[in-house]
Formats: C-alpha cells, sequence, structure tokens
C-alpha cells in the first residue's frame, strides 16, 4: 500500500520537476561542452605557439650557420689578399705566357668504357 502511494506522488511531482530536472542538465551539458571548447582552443592556441617558436628556432640557426660561413669567406678572401699580391691590368698584360705545345703527334686514347652505348665509336 505504502508503494503505490508513493507511485501516485511521483507521478504527481513527475511533470512538475521534471522541466527543472532537464534544464539543469542542459546546463550542466553546456557548460562542459563549454569548457572542453575552451581546453581544445587553449591546447590548439599551445600547439601553435609552439609551431612558431620551433620555426623561429630553426630560422635562427641558419641565420647563425649563414653568418658563421660569411665571416670564414671574408676572412679567407683577407687572408688571400694578404698572401697574393694585386696586379694592375697593365701588370698582367705585361707577363709572360706560356706557350702550350699541341703538337699534331697526339693519338687519341683507346679505352674500352664500362658503358659503350654512351661513346659510340667513329
Amino acid at each position: 500500500q505504502v508503494k503505490e502511494q508513493v507511485k501516485v506522488q511521483v507521478f504527481m511531482i513527475l511533470p512538475r520537476i521534471e522541466p527543472d530536472v532537464n534544464e539543469q542538465l542542459e546546463a550542466e551539458v553546456l557548460t562542459r561542452s563549454s569548457h572542453s571548447s575552451r581546453t581544445s582552443y587553449a591546447v590548439a592556441a599551445n600547439l601553435f605557439e609552439i609551431e612558431l617558436k620551433k620555426i623561429l628556432i630553426e630560422k635562427m640557426e641558419e641565420n647563425k650557420s649563414t653568418q658563421g660561413s660569411r665571416s670564414r669567406q671574408a676572412s679567407a678572401s683577407k687572408s688571400a689578399l694578404a698572401e697574393e699580391p694585386m696586379q694592375t691590368t697593365s701588370q698582367m698584360e705585361e707577363s709572360s705566357h706560356p706557350e702550350f705545345d699541341i703538337g699534331a703527334d697526339d693519338q687519341p686514347i683507346v679505352q674500352s668504357s664500362q658503358h659503350p652505348e654512351w661513346f659510340p665509336q667513329q
């Protein structure tokens, strides 16, 4: 008999409390959804920031290596200038030009190639 009375009471109360319960559940779902969206946004923003920092570090390292090679080139050219005196064009024209022997007795070198189809015999 008590069970029957409880059922009747629940049947009467349920229509009144059901909208409130649903409203509270929807509010909780929205709160959690909003929180997870904010969390997802924060994670995405952090990942983006990390990627940007990584790119920046790579560019800085590239610049360091480029500057290092430039300074090595500059010091190498300075030492080359110090070791070899500069010549003017008139001095270069006055310098002797070596003669090369291009004798007609030269014979072509005949060797078999690893790839004979590349070099057909004439």
